[in-house]
């Protein structure tokens, strides 16, 4: 492979727009095409990022053997038919989060990408930034012991449009698939297993998707995660990790920049500061690594962990 790593991007909206501003400030990665249904489209993001081709079409982008790998970045609706598309034609994909819209589609993109041996991942960019590197090792070394609760919350609110991605059933909208998975993929980095058991209750709204739900794991030690996502609510967006030797506060989770370790019977926190530019340059860095690697997938966000959040959402 060329030392230049060049993406596709199936998509243009404003997701696309950020992805495509981290691979530009990202070594040894370039835009190499863009494609959307409407090329008029395509061709006013690839001017705006001086990305040398544009497609009308998802095929033809597929098709293209200039490119090592492609992101999409369509609604969530779409993602299982482009991610099919992108594999039958061999090309490396990095799907955007929600993955699909179901379990039987992640399975079905998973096992497809297993058996031909083409590169798969899911877009979960949180996984990737530096601070979870250290809160990781806090928690293996047995900083705050065993972990008996894990707390998250992740809301934001406007007032939106019936027609919204957000609040629309037909773009696979609602709470739980966008920020609630944020939620449920992070109890699952921390307690490395399926919840035993699993109690919810949301609020369904005027589109018939749920605007708000909080959500309770439960584990076979007893441990507990309690989340909290919401489309109706502004909320602190924070994560705590509850330990018998301690607890761990993670400031804004899901794009956190600062940790803070607290130790029992110390009076001295311990607090670390991780800052970023825009966030995906890690996830795109990861695929790179592991493409140029010659791995299917990557060890930091397993195909079995997406289809596992799949399962229990």
């Amino acid at each position: 492979m060329p030392d230049v790593f060049k993406w596709g991007i199936i998509g243009t909206g404003m997701i696309a727009n950020k992805f495509s501003k981290a691979v530009i400030n990202t070594p040894g990665a370039e835009l190499g095409a863009v494609a959307s249904r409407n090329v008029e489209k395509a061709e006013e993001f690839a001017k705006k990022y001086s990305i040398p081709k544009t497609y009308g079409s998802y095929e033809q982008i597929a098709k293209d053997p200039e490119l090592d790998a492609i992101y999409i970045a369509v609604p969530n609706p779409f993602h299982y038919e482009n991610i099919m598309l992108c594999l039958e034609n061999k090309k490396p994909v990095l799907c955007e989060k929600p993955f699909t819209l179901n379990a039987k589609q992640a399975k079905d993109a998973i096992d497809y990408a297993r058996k031909n041996n083409v590169f798969l991942m899911e877009a979960l960019w949180t996984r990737f930034l530096p601070i979870y590197k250290t809160v990781g090792e806090w928690i293996k070394n047995g900083e705050i012991g065993e972990i008996r609760v894990l707390k998250t919350d992740f809301g934001f609110y406007v007032p939106w449009p019936k027609e919204d991605r957000h609040v629309n059933p037909a773009l696979g909208g609602g709470g739980l698939l966008d920020v609630g998975v944020y939620n449920i993929a992070f109890a699952q980095w921390v307690f490395k297993q399926e919840p035993q058991r699993i109690t919810s209750m949301a609020h369904i709204g005027e589109t018939g998707v749920d605007e708000q739900a909080s959500i309770i794991f439960a584990y076979d030690k007893g441990q507990l995660a309690v989340m909290t996502c919401s489309l109706l609510a502004d909320m602190p967006n924070d994560a705590w990790i509850y330990g018998s030797k301690g607890m761990i506060y993670l400031k804004d989770y899901w794009r956190g920049t600062t940790a803070v370790l607290k130790r029992k019977g110390q009076l001295s926190d311990e607090t670390i500061y991780c800052p970023f530019e825009n966030g995906f340059e890690y996830e795109i860095m990861e695929v790179m690594n592991c493409i140029r690697e010659g791995k299917t997938e990557s060890p930091l966000r397993t195909l079995d962990e997406t289809l596992a959040t799949i399962e229990v959402m």
